[in-house]
């Protein structure tokens, strides 16, 4: 048999036989990180993806809250604590790549205003995590608006579909 078809073969097996896995925060960071480093390669805002990054390490933080709640649950407030944390592993190692500094002037604050040196990619990323943090209480609410009647992937659908109008609102305007 030739060699392509043995490997073929192989990689089939192996995909079927091999249990479910589950992904390590470091892999995603990683993966995420291309992402945006390609992301900015070909030109989109740094700000876009820094929204899109906080979204993420937000989802990613969510749901490793859940997985650790359901084995430990010794500390009060772990679940806040786990999100906070995540999201700050998440997007303090990726922030080189997206960084976007720049002016914030105040003009109420003195006689002639105040400036001061502003990271637009961090605000960013926080509104992209609290997007993704309140989707769920606002698929709740649509659902109920609509007496029950979920839309498939409604959830999902809604918080890309915010995140994509806003990420694009942002790529206009800078």
């Amino acid at each position: 048999m030739p060699k392509k078809i043995i490997l073929f073969l192989l990689g089939i097996f192996t995909l079927f036989l091999t249990p479910t896995v589950m992904a390590h925060c470091p892999l995603c960071t990683i993966g995420a990180g291309a992402a945006a480093a390609g992301a900015v390669w070909l030109g989109v805002s740094k700000i876009v993806v820094a929204l899109f990054i906080g979204a993420f390490a937000i989802s990613m933080g969510m749901w490793f809250s859940r997985v650790i709640e359901k084995r430990w649950n010794y500390i009060p407030f772990q679940n806040i604590l786990v999100i906070i944390t995540i999201f700050a592993l998440t997007v303090w190692p990726l922030m080189p790549i997206f960084e976007s500094v720049g002016p914030l002037y105040l003009s109420f604050i003195g006689e002639y205003g105040k400036t001061y040196a502003f990271d637009y990619s961090l605000v960013s990323a926080l509104i992209g995590g609290l997007i993704v943090f309140i989707s769920p209480s606002l698929s709740k609410k649509i659902t109920e608006i609509r007496n029950g009647k979920l839309i498939p992937f409604q959830g999902i659908v809604l918080t890309f579909l915010i995140l994509i109008i806003l990420g694009g609102i942002i790529q206009i305007i800078i």
